[in-house]
């Protein structure tokens, strides 16, 4: 297979593209890295289009290789012919080449091998190809009686001869292929009740579906539902249709012998086809959902780790909780922990005015701003003592409620434990709920993603390959984002394009001894950090210091262009610095953007890339986007009313529609049907996670907590 032909296809690329992204990736280079720094060579691919290339590209690989093994196997058997060869190297997936190499695969012991094993194969080949009648066959299998290989009866020779030509038809590559794609199209999924109470699956009791149209959250819904015991799942289909494709190339004639192929096909049918086609389409239908689900989650995590830092404001941070009381942390601009206390403002202790004091004086000691507050349990409690004590202080503060999904998890892992040895779970939960308002993707990194909730039957997914999307989501955003050297955390910069865990525990180590960077050069100084990884990260880290490009996103290895740039075009580092650049791209298209990028030497999205970074130096791609909504007060679900209109935040987005907090403790769903006037395929075309939106209240059932919202007409 010439893969890097299948490549170009495929993602209907230029052949310079595929094949230098091929050589950047096996010379080692990390995708983050080769989206910015290489577009000349990748005709400027972006970073998701050239990690699904990767995928891509590795899936290939394999099958290559096992297309070689399987060459190599049958070739052993002495098997191989110039046809079947060719059908191994026309195979264009996985299956399709493990269909051909079904008949040469060693078997376990089946019905087939033991009929063989007793001699039946040649009265099997005789049954097969011949058009005798019965008393022809029947003489023909008392040849085959044999007490001492367990053939006793002529009915037990013609068992064994049908059991063999059944895994014969079985292992007919092109019948699968076409049952497999007449099941993909007109096969019914369908699920059945198997206890009295299915509870949340009771939609599920008695369904059906076309495989071929069903959702892909219901697939996830009823594989959760077989797997928890509630229901029986089965793939239905026409069966005296799949006979007639499984005999039109196998039942030859009229005869005796043609009756007990037929039997042989109705039996590798039922016994040996049906299920395994039946397990497929089921697989394919799960891996497609899950695929699905992880693009959603993908999504979801992407829009939450780029929500805009709340930058310089002193927040206290509030875990809430009933018995053991709401733990608050006072965290400074930079996340550093100013102050730390436990306070009992909720049932069952209700001391609110001890609490208020406590808070009060925090607020006025260290000039707080802002309150972030857990959205776990006694939140919304906690949420109406936040709003009271607003009101009874003169001071500009206000409050936002932020997930805290993963902080448990976070708390009480050995990197809370390393980072605040001092200080218990539960007040590391309150450090990390108000540093996830200051800066979200700093914070989250440190948590494993599929921790942080949002997304849908994340535990139902293969979970290597959920963790791979997420992780590569996750090292998008901080490399997108970049990082500063001087402040960053190890699990932040081992995210940077080049840097394992190792190396980003002792870039801080380094500086903990040497104290502060002053330049990226020094990182060449830390151990483990040789001139490949320099290479991959020094882009994405950002350093204050005596070299202005420093920090800037320009790379290393172009800071000579962009000198000469700033010169071309009458500027200087100083200018940079002090953010006075604000018309170089027209300078160079005045002077000819062509022209300049060869006196300097680099390509064209080169110099724009350098153009745009050397005008926002030390720019993050979050504050483009619009800032989070801060509250003064509380609304109760009690106080919902149906056709009230209300401001609302994105939480969650799945595939059926997408979850909003409007200020009280219960998200409440806007269906899918009810986002958009215009018809949608997915809620995601419409929004993402953290977009502020205005909803209207459809129903309120306090009983089940359940808030059904609207934006259509609003």
């Amino acid at each position: 297979m010439d893969i890097l032909k299948v490549l170009q296809d495929e993602f209907e690329l230029k052949s310079f593209q595929v094949e230098n992204t091929v050589k950047l990736i096996d010379d080692g280079n990390t995708i983050p890295f080769i989206a910015r720094y290489r577009k000349e060579m990748t005709g400027a691919l972006d970073d998701q289009t050239l990690r699904k290339l990767n995928e891509r590209l590795v899936y290939l690989r394999n099958m290559d290789e096992q297309r070689e093994k399987i060459i190599a196997t049958i070739e052993e058997q002495g098997k191989m012919t110039d046809e079947l060869k060719q059908s191994i190297l026309n195979a264009a997936t996985l299956t399709e080449l493990e269909d051909i190499y079904r008949p040469y695969r060693p078997k376990r012991k089946t019905r087939a091998s033991v009929a063989k094993e007793k001699g039946l194969e040649p009265l099997a080949q005789f049954i097969y190809s011949g058009e005798s009648d019965e008393s022809a066959v029947n003489s023909k299998a008392s040849e085959f009686i044999s007490e001492e290989k367990g053939v006793e009866t002529v009915e037990d020779a013609l068992q064994g001869a049908k059991d063999i030509i059944a895994e014969n038809i079985s292992d007919d590559a092109d019948i699968r292929k076409r049952l497999r794609a007449v099941f993909s199209y007109n096969a019914v999924i369908s699920s059945k009740a198997a206890k009295d109470d299915l509870g949340v699956y009771e939609i599920y009791g008695d369904f059906a579906e076309n495989v071929k149209k069903i959702p892909g959250h219901r697939i996830l819904a009823i594989n959760r539902g077989e797997k928890e015991g509630f229901l029986k799942v089965n793939i239905e289909f026409d069966e005296e249709k799949a006979l007639e494709i499984v005999k039109l190339n196998h039942v030859k004639g009229d005869s005796f012998c043609a009756d007990l192929v037929c039997d042989a096909a109705q039996d590798a049918y039922t016994r040996l086809i049906y299920p395994a086609i039946s397990r497929e389409i089921r697989n394919d239908l799960t891996e497609k959902a899950s695929d699905s689900a992880i693009k959603v989650f993908s999504l979801n995590l992407r829009q939450l780790l780029m929500q805009p830092p709340v930058k310089n404001k002193i927040t206290i941070g509030l875990d809430p909780g009933y018995r053991t009381g709401c733990k608050v942390a006072v965290v400074d601009g930079t996340g550093k922990v100013l102050d730390t206390g436990v306070i009992y403002p909720v049932p069952p202790h209700q001391k609110q005015e001890e609490a208020k004091k406590i808070i009060k004086d925090f607020i006025k000691k260290y000039k707080v701003n802002c309150f972030a507050i857990g959205n776990g349990t006694a939140s919304h409690e906690t949420e109406e003592f936040a709003a009271n004590v607003i009101k009874e202080i003169d001071d500009n503060v206000s409050y936002m409620v932020v997930s805290e999904a993963g902080a448990s998890v976070y708390s009480a892992s050995p990197l809370a434990a390393k980072e605040f040895p001092d200080y218990d779970v539960s007040l590391r939960s309150a450090v990390s709920i108000a540093r996830r308002l200051q800066d979200p993707l700093a914070e989250l990194v440190k948590i494993d993603p599929k921790a942080i909730g949002v997304g849908q039957y994340q535990h139902d997914m293969p979970q290597a390959q959920l963790s791979q999307a997420l992780d590569g989501v996750v090292e998008s955003c901080v490399n997108e984002v970049g990082v500063d050297l001087n402040t960053a955390s190890a699990p932040l910069l081992s995210r940077i394009a080049g840097i394992n865990a190792t190396v980003a525990n002792n870039i801080v180590a380094y500086r903990e001894e040497n104290g502060v960077y002053t330049s990226r050069t020094a990182l060449k100084k830390v151990p483990k950090l040789g001139p490949k990884a320099f290479e991959q990260c020094a882009g994405f880290l950002r350093v204050e210091g005596k070299e202005v490009l420093d920090n800037t996103a320009v790379h290393p290895e172009s800071y000579k262009a962009a000198g000469e740039l700033l010169t071309l075009c009458g500027y200087s580092k100083d200018d940079v610095k002090q953010g006075k650049i604000v018309d170089l791209a027209e300078k160079i298209k005045e002077l000819g953007e062509q022209k300049v990028a060869e006196k300097l030497g680099i390509g064209m999205p080169t110099l724009k890339d350098i153009a745009s970074f050397l005008a926002k130096p030390g720019r993050d791609p979050r504050d483009d986007l619009p800032k989070p909504t801060f509250r003064t007060d509380v609304i109760s679900m009690e106080s919902l009313k149906e056709g009230m209109q209300l401001k609302g935040t994105v939480r969650n987005i799945i595939d059926f529609g997408a979850f909003v907090d409007i200020g009280v403790h219960q998200d409440g769903l806007v269906h899918i049907s009810q986002i958009s006037d215009k018809y949608i395929k997915h809620p995601s075309e419409v929004l993402k996670v953290g977009d502020i939106v205005t909803v209207k209240i459809l129903s309120v059932d306090i009983a089940k907590k359940r808030i059904s919202l609207t934006m259509k007409g609003v």
